[in-house]
C-alpha cells in the first residue's frame, strides 16, 4: 500500500532558481500540511519532487525513505550530510555535485517543516513515530491489519519484503543483540516483557520453488569447518528449510558460541530463537516461531545458543509442553539426580556428547578422552536409566531426553527458578 499517487507532480527540473520558483515548492508543501498528510506521503512527495532518492530519520529510530520514482526503500543507516536532527532529512543524489538543484536546501527545509507538523499530529494518536510500543504492533495478530500496516511504515518497514524476527533472551542478551547487527541489518528491536525482538527484513526477491541460492560454505552443527570460501547450490522453496537461513542460524551460534564460552551447567545465556522469513503482515508468526526455537536453545557443553525454527521439524512440539511438566517426566528427574553428583555429571555430559557427535571414536577425539573412557562412561548412565544406546529405540529416547532436559535448564534459569549451577557440576572433564 504505497501513499496515493500526486496528480501532475511539481518537479524540479522545470524550476529555476527566481522567487517565483522559491514559492511554488512552499506552496508544495503547504498543500502536504493542510491536507493532514502522514510522513510516508511527505517524503515520497520530496522524492517526486527532488527527482532522487529522499530520506527522513528520527532519534527513535524510525527511518524513511523514497527513490525518485516514490517506490519505498529499505531502512539503511544514516548519511552524515543531513539537515537537522529531529527530524534528520536528506537528498541522495549519488553525490554529483553537478546533479545538485539550487532549490535542493528550500526542499530540505519545507520537508523538515511538513515532517514536524506531521508528528505534532500524530502526538495525539496512539501509534506515534517515537512509540517503543509500534513494534509490538507489528508482531501482534490481535491488532489490525491496518494498524499493523501504519506501524510498519511508521517504522520504515516496506510491507511488500519478507522479513525475520529473532528472539534474544537470557544474561547477556544486549551483547547477542549487537552480535546480531554484525552479521545482519538490524531494522528494529524491542523489549517486550523478558525478551528482545529484532527485526530484520530482507531485501532481496523472495525465492520461488525450484530457484537456487548461492551462499557461503558454513560450518555444520558439529561444527566442521567449511573448506574455503566455495559455494553450494541450495535449493530453495515454500515449505523448504532455506540453507540461508540454517547458514545464519550457524554463524551467529558459533559467534554467540565464541563470545560467552559453554559450561557443562549450561545456565549462562544468552539463547537466541530465528523465526522463519515470511510476508512482512506475518511478522507475528515469525516472532511466535522465534519464541518457540528459543526454548531449544542451550549453553551446554553440547547445546546451541541459536536455533532456527525450520530446523526443529517434529521437536518443535515439545514447546508446547510447559517447563514444569517437562521437569516432572521420570526420566528427565532421573538423569538431572544422576547428574547432580560428580561422576554423573561427567557421565551425562559423555552421553551427551556421543548423541552429538555419533561415535565413540569421534566422540574420544572431542572430549581428548580415550574410548574405553567414554564407553564406560556412557555404560554408567546406562545402568542407571535402562537404556541401550546401541538400541535405535534407546539412542532415540537418550537424545530426546537430554534435549528436554537442556530445554528445561534453559527455561527455568530465563524464568529466575534456578540458582546459576542447578545441578552443582562444575567445568571438568
Amino acid at each position: 500500500m504505497e501513499p496515493a499517487p500526486t496528480p501532475n507532480p511539481l518537479r524540479l527540473s522545470e524550476l529555476g532558481a527566481d522567487s517565483t520558483a522559491v514559492l511554488r515548492v512552499i506552496a508544495h508543501f503547504d498543500d502536504f500540511d493542510e491536507s493532514a498528510a502522514n510522513a510516508d506521503t511527505v517524503v515520497r512527495a520530496a522524492a517526486l519532487l527532488a527527482e532522487c532518492a529522499v530520506g527522513a530519520s528520527w532519534p527513535s529510530g524510525t527511518l524513511i525513505r523514497y527513490d525518485a520514482a516514490g517506490r519505498l526503500l529499505p531502512a539503511t543507516g544514516t548519511p552524515a550530510d543531513t539537515v537537522g536532527t529531529d527530524p534528520a532529512v536528506w537528498l541522495e543524489r549519488q553525490m554529483v555535485p553537478a546533479a545538485a538543484h539550487p532549490l535542493d536546501g528550500v526542499v530540505l527545509d519545507r520537508l523538515r517543516h511538513c515532517l514536524r507538523v506531521a508528528s505534532v499530529r500524530q502526538a495525539a494518536n496512539p501509534l506515534r513515530m517515537d512509540d517503543p510500543a509500534l513494534l509490538e504492533v507489528v508482531l501482534s495478530e490481535k491488532e489490525r491489519r491496518e494498524d499493523r500496516v501504519r506501524a510498519m511504515r511508521l517504522l520504515g518497514l516496506d510491507p511488500a519484503r519478507a522479513t525475520r524476527v529473532l528472539a534474544v533472551a537470557g544474561p547477556g542478551a544486549a551483547d547477542a543483540v549487537r552480535i546480531i547487527g554484525e552479521h545482519v541489518p538490524i531494522l528494529r528491536q524491542a523489549v517486550i516483557g523478558a525478551t528482545t525482538a529484532v527485526l530484520v527484513q530482507d531485501f532481496a526477491p523472495p525465492g520461488g520453488a525450484g530457484e537456487t541460492t548461492r551462499r557461503p560454505a558454513v560450518a555444520s552443527d558439529r561444527s566442521v569447518p567449511a573448506a574455503g570460501n566455495s559455494t553450494v547450490p541450495v535449493p530453495t522453496g515454500p515449505g523448504r528449510p532455506s540453507m540461508v537461513d540454517r547458514g545464519l542460524s550457524d554463524i551467529l551460534n558459533a559467534a554467540v558460541a565464541q563470545s560467552f564460552p559453554a559450561s557443562q551447567a549450561g545456565t549462562g545465556g544468552p539463547w537466541i530463537g530465528v523465526g522463519e522469513r515470511l510476508p512482512a503482515f506475518a511478522a507475528a508468526t515469525s516472532w511466535e516461531q522465534a519464541r518457540r526455537a528459543m526454548r531449544f536453545a542451550s549453553s551446554t557443553w553440547h547445546g546451541r545458543r541459536v536455533i532456527a525454527f525450520e530446523r526443529l521439524g517434529a521437536l518443535e512440539l515439545l514447546a508446547d509442553l510447559p517447563v514444569q511438566r517437562l521437569l516432572g517426566m521420570a526420566d528427565v528427574m532421573r538423569i538431572n539426580e544422576f547428574a547432580a553428583t560428580e561422576a554423573g555429571a561427567l557421565a551425562v555430559d559423555t552421553l551427551e556428547a556421543f548423541c552429538v557427535f555419533g561415535t565413540l571414536r569421534r566422540t574420544a577425539a572431542e572430549l581428548h578422552l580415550h574410548h574405553s573412557t567414554v564407553a564406560a562412561r556412557i555404560a554408567q548412565v546406562e545402568a542407571v536409566m535402562g537404556w541401550d544406546v546401541d538400541e535405535a529405540l534407546d539412542r532415540f529416547t537418550a537424545t530426546l531426553v537430554l534435549t528436554v532436559r537442556r530445554m528445561t535448564l534453559s527455561s527455568a534459569q530465563l524464568a529466575g527458578r534456578m540458582p546459576p549451577d542447578p545441578t552443582g557440576v562444575g567445568c571438568r572433564r
